[in-house]
């Protein structure tokens, strides 16, 4: 698969990639990355017509991938899912959890949290990345070991006034990927977690004004936003063999931006 930007041809050459959330933003450019680097790409996505379209995308730059549904908050889905990659592509040797759910109107503090946005954001966010975890390490353990990637974020280590449900949900993404990573690293498997800052995806541009993307570019020590390509260069370094020594990391992946004080 041909690109200017290629940082280390083929460094995923021969792996299987498991990717849930991957039809739009951090979730596709990591789909694309992934490819680039020479990985066979399983794309997940509770929206299947959203996951056929990346692995189309990926297929016509010359990449392998396959688009599945998965709905990460049933686990007969995961586990189809699993499967159906296993049965595609021959095992599993990497898994990148990409999927969140918030509702930021409603997920507030305490004692105002919407209870049933309480428990999908867990739900979805924290027991999805369980489930995923829980199917797939069967099959990396076959292939001899892998690497477990979650995506958490720069609220899991702050205190904030509201979103628990959210910071709550990323937090216990990070105590899981600590114990996969001392349970599963005698089997080969290592687990990080990465936590991002603003990155400004085309959901973000599209709901936060030019404005504030501009102070918080400038108020960044880097001068500007995160993009999704930035996570997906890091996904690829954890999923490779020059992160073999790498384990039980929550990896903050925000131009300084949490050091800085910008939370």
């Amino acid at each position: 698969m041909a690109t200017s930007d290629r940082s280390d041809v083929g460094q995923l050459d021969g792996k299987v990639v498991l990717l849930s959330g991957g039809a739009s933003d951090i979730g596709r450019a990591t789909a694309l990355r992934l490819a680039t680097e020479g990985a066979a790409v399983v794309v997940g996505d509770v929206t299947l017509e959203g996951a056929e379209a990346v692995a189309e995308e990926v297929a016509a730059a010359g990449g392998q991938a396959l688009g599945l549904r998965c709905d990460v908050r049933r686990e007969d889905s995961v586990s189809a899912f699993v499967e159906r990659a296993v049965a595609a592509f021959g095992g599993v040797d990497c898994i990148d959890h990409n999927v969140a759910w918030s509702h930021p109107r409603l997920d507030t503090d305490a004692v105002g949290v919407d209870l049933g946005v309480w428990d999908r954001v867990i739900e979805t966010t924290t027991r999805g990345a369980l489930l995923l975890a829980r199917h797939a390490i069967p099959a990396m353990v076959a292939r001899g070991g892998g690497s477990i990637v979650t995506i958490s974020s720069g609220t899991s280590t702050i205190g904030e006034s509201t979103r628990v449900a959210y910071g709550v949900s990323k937090a216990a993404l990070n105590q899981l990927t600590r114990h996969l990573a001392v349970r599963y690293a005698r089997d080969g498997i290592r687990a990080n977690a990465i936590a991002p800052g603003f990155i400004l995806t085309e959901t973000a541009a599209a709901q936060v004004p030019a404005a504030v993307q501009a102070r918080l570019a400038e108020a960044n020590p880097t001068r500007r936003l995160g993009t999704p390509d930035d996570i997906a260069r890091v996904v690829v370094f954890l999923c490779s063999d020059a992160a073999a020594y790498v384990n039980g990391q929550v990896l903050h992946v925000d131009g300084g931006h949490q050091i800085a004080g910008m939370m």
